[in-house]
C-alpha cells in the first residue's frame, strides 16, 4: 500500500460534437450503424486546440479542486500516446504554458498508449510515497481525430478528444486514499495489432518511401478483441488472488473505454457486477490514455465515487499491455 492521494482532478472537452450520424454520412456507412457495432453515439473533436492548451485547461482545473497553485508542483508528468512535437517532451510545454515557475519541476512524458496515465500514476506514486517528489501533476491529452483512418471505419469511429490532469501528493496521516496493487504486463507478440508506423525513426516522415497511410492510425479490432478476451480473464484471476479485496468489495471499476463489447466483457465474463462499471463511452468514445482518468473524473464529479471509496482501473493498450490499479479514492 503507497499512502499517495489524487487531490484534484480537471477534464478538457474541445466544444465540437460529432455524432455517429455525422461519420455514418461522411464516410457513406449504414444508418446507425456506430451506435450497433461500437456503442458510441457522439465524441468531441479538436478544431484549433492543440494538446498543450488541452492539457494545460485541465490542469488548471485540477489545480482549483486541490485547492493548489502552479507554485506547488515539483514534477509535471505527460501521459500521452501522441506528443505535442517529437522533442521536447510534451510535459515542458505545459509547464511553460501554465506558468509554472521556471526550474521549480522536472518534466517527462511517459508512453504506454491508452495504459499512459496508469502507467504514468503507478510510478508516480511510488515516487510521491518515497518523498522524492511532493506534488505531481499527471496529465493525458489526447488529439485522436487528426490521425484517423476512414478507411477503417469500425475501429476510427470509437475514437474522441479529451484532456485530463490529476494532481498526485502523499496522503496526510490517518487519512484513507491510497494505492493499494498495481499490476502490469505486456505480450509483445500483439505488437502488430495496434499500430502508427509513420513519424519515427523506421519511416521518416521525409522519406520518399513513407506513404500518407502510414501517418494514420491502424487496429486490427478484431484481433485486439480476441486477444484480450483470452488474456484479461487469467490476469485478472491473478490480480485478485494477490489482492486484499474480492471484485464485490470495489465500489467502482473505470475500465478503458476501449469499445462497448470490451466493456461488456466485464461484467458478462469477468466476476463484476453491471452496477459496479462505470462508462461515459457512449459520449466520449475511446479518448486513448485520457479514456480511464476520463472516465474516473466525471465518476467523481457525478458523485458516483466517492472520497473513500475502493476503485479499480483496469484496461488494455497497444503493445499489447494489460494494466490494472486498486486504490482507496
Amino acid at each position: 500500500m503507497l499512502p499517495v492521494k489524487i487531490v484534484g482532478l480537471g477534464t478538457y472537452l474541445p466544444a465540437r460534437r460529432v455524432t455517429s450520424a455525422d461519420l455514418e454520412a461522411a464516410w457513406e456507412l449504414p444508418p446507425n450503424w456506430v451506435e450497433r457495432v461500437a456503442g458510441v453515439g457522439e465524441r468531441r473533436y479538436a478544431t484549433q486546440e492543440t494538446s498543450v492548451g488541452m492539457a494545460v485547461a485541465a490542469a488548471r482545473q485540477a489545480l482549483s479542486a486541490a485547492g493548489m497553485t502552479v507554485d506547488s508542483i515539483d514534477a509535471i508528468v505527460g501521459a500521452s500516446t501522441a506528443p505535442q512535437q517529437a522533442i521536447p517532451c510534451t510535459a515542458v510545454f505545459v509547464q511553460r504554458e501554465l506558468g509554472a515557475p521556471d526550474g521549480g519541476s522536472v518534466c517527462f512524458d511517459i508512453n504506454a498508449t491508452c495504459l499512459g496515465f496508469l502507467v504514468a500514476l503507478q510510478n508516480v506514486a511510488h515516487l510521491v510515497a518515497a518523498g522524492v517528489y511532493r506534488t505531481v501533476l499527471i496529465f493525458s491529452s489526447e488529439i485522436t481525430s487528426r490521425s484517423l483512418n476512414p478507411g477503417e471505419p469500425a475501429s476510427s469511429v470509437l475514437f474522441g478528444d479529451a484532456a485530463v490532469a490529476a494532481v498526485v501528493t502523499r496522503a496526510e496521516p490517518g487519512e484513507v486514499s491510497a494505492i493499494y496493487q498495481s499490476r502490469f504486463v505486456t505480450y509483445s507478440s500483439g505488437a502488430d495489432l495496434t499500430t502508427f508506423l509513420g513519424c519515427g525513426t523506421l519511416h521518416h516522415p521525409n522519406a520518399p518511401e513513407t506513404t500518407p497511410a502510414m501517418n494514420m492510425f491502424h487496429m486490427d479490432g478484431q484481433g485486439v478483441f480476441k486477444m484480450a478476451i483470452r488474456l484479461i480473464g487469467p490476469f485478472l484471476d491473478k490480480f485478485f488472488a494477490e489482492s486484499t479485496w474480492p471484485r464485490a468489495e470495489l465500489d467502482c471499476v473505470i475500465p478503458h473505454q476501449a469499445s462497448r463489447h470490451g466493456i461488456d466483457l466485464l461484467t458478462a465474463r469477468l466476476g463484476f457486477r453491471p452496477d459496479q462499471i462505470y462508462s461515459n463511452l457512449s459520449t466520449r468514445g475511446n479518448c486513448i490514455a485520457a479514456s480511464i482518468p476520463l472516465a474516473l473524473a466525471e465518476a467523481v464529479q457525478d458523485g458516483r465515487i466517492q472520497r473513500g471509496d475502493k476503485v479499480l482501473l483496469v484496461g488494455t493498450g497497444a503493445g499489447l499491455t494489460i494494466g490494472a490499479i486498486t486504490l482507496r479514492f
